[in-house]
């Protein structure tokens, strides 16, 4: 045995090693977040037979050439099973240069919950936490709510989310569950709606009930009203707004709760490159977020969430770093270009970490009644290519931070004529 290939099989052993600690975390969390499905149903059916004295709400709905959409979405709010003299419907106009302002308008006309808020010139065309800063200006409720202008959500969303806030006074916060309305449109919104629905199974409702913790998303969320406001609103250089306000509201002393039953519905990417600008925006965001709070990340008040940071720290880069060495190894094993003779099962351990992952995410698609053989056959698939796609994308993400500098600026998500009807 060579130099070489000494030093290549104890790289391939980290990798093995890297790897299985994270899909043995991640199966954790898997049993967690079943633990937490029947624990929410249950919750869910306790709710429907109690009645609350909801507070004053307030909608904040961020819109930029928001056209194709922004009609469902006001249609939706105003079906919502909420008080009606305790809701304000702010849709806040970001300088559309579509009919987005004269839809808003139509509505405003008809109902005085919907108030539209027009930007200044001069004041927005800088992202949405610049927006919903200018925006919550304009709220009256005691509790804000966020949704993004293409989400329609269920009737009942809003209250199970708000009922949370009222029985939990330890939360600051509470998330609903978003799923993919546009999901049969192509092999890439069906790939895009499994990840979705995997990922809230697995790391919000596994991590919230393992250790109480779970972060915000973009939309479908509520929490008070005075706990932002002391926080000073959402910080404006982020681009994943809502994972950085979240660390904020854990070291304010609060929680946020993750709940599966309040529902909203959104549009995802239709074509590669929307859906690589979207995640490169993800991934630069949390580089952002990371490097904000990483000196901090020892003196946290909440261990366990200095823990979860650093778990994300693992899974964009330490993950990947050894995913990357294990594909480069696999390729030239298979062309023979490299040997590795260090013994071990390392086909069993392959073969077990791919059926690992074909029955997590088949039993997350079983919450949703989507636990179909033609799913089975694309997670197949969607392990070989789209799961890959992941290293393009951090790749291309650290070069644009770390080599080229660029500046962050937010991309807004292409938006598409489809149904609205939920299915």
């Amino acid at each position: 045995m060579n130099v070489l290939e000494v030093d290549l099989s104890f790289l391939f052993v980290i990798a093995v090693i890297l790897i299985w600690f994270t899909i043995a975390y991640q199966f954790i969390l898997t049993v967690f977040g079943y633990i937490n499905y029947v624990r929410s149903m249950k919750e869910k059916r306790e709710l429907d037979n109690r009645s609350f004295d909801y507070p004053t709400c307030s909608i904040l709905i961020p819109a930029h050439n928001e056209e194709k959409v922004i009609a469902a979405t006001i249609e939706s709010m105003l079906k919502l099973e909420y008080p009606k003299d305790r809701l304000q419907i702010i849709v806040i106009n970001d300088g559309s240069k579509d009919a987005t302002k004269s839809i808003i308008e139509q509505y405003a006309a008809k109902d005085a919950r919907v108030q539209l808020f027009d930007i200044p010139k001069g004041e927005g065309g800088k992202g949405k936490s610049r927006t919903l800063n200018l925006g919550i200006k304009q709220a009256k409720g005691d509790v804000i709510a966020i949704y993004d202008a293409d989400n329609t959500p269920d009737k009942d969303s809003l209250r199970y989310l708000v009922a949370q806030l009222l029985l939990h006074k330890e939360l600051g916060a509470v998330i609903g569950k978003f799923r993919t309305v546009n999901k049969n449109a192509t092999l890439l919104t069906r790939f895009i709606n499994i990840e979705t629905l995997s990922f809230q199974s697995m790391l919000q409702a596994g991590r919230w009930q393992m250790h109480g913790i779970s972060t915000l998303p973009g939309t479908n969320f509520v929490m008070w009203h005075h706990i932002i406001k002391k926080l000073g609103g959402w910080d404006e250089e982020a681009l994943t707004e809502d994972s950085e306000l979240s660390i904020r509201i854990y070291e304010a002393g609060y929680k946020i709760k993750f709940i599966p039953y309040a529902v909203t519905y959104e549009q995802e990417p239709q074509q590669w490159g929307t859906w690589i600008k979207q995640r490169m925006r993800w991934v630069r965001g949390n580089n952002y977020v990371v490097k904000k709070f990483w000196k901090e990340i020892p003196h946290f008040k909440s261990k366990r969430m200095a823990f979860d940071l650093l778990y994300t720290l693992s899974l964009y880069y330490i993950f990947f770093v050894a995913v990357v060495f294990s594909d480069i190894l696999f390729l030239v094993s298979l062309f023979q270009l490299v040997a590795i003779s260090l013994p071990g099962p390392y086909t069993f351990v392959w073969v077990t970490s791919l059926i690992l992952f074909l029955f997590e995410l088949f039993l997350y698609l079983s919450y949703d009644g989507e636990d179909t053989l033609t799913n089975l056959a694309i997670i197949i698939l969607m392990y070989f290519t789209y799961s890959q796609l992941w290293i393009y994308v951090v790749i291309k993400s650290v070069y644009q931070d770390l080599i080229k500098k660029e500046k962050r600026v937010w991309d807004k998500t292409v938006r598409f004529d489809v149904p609205a009807a939920h299915s």
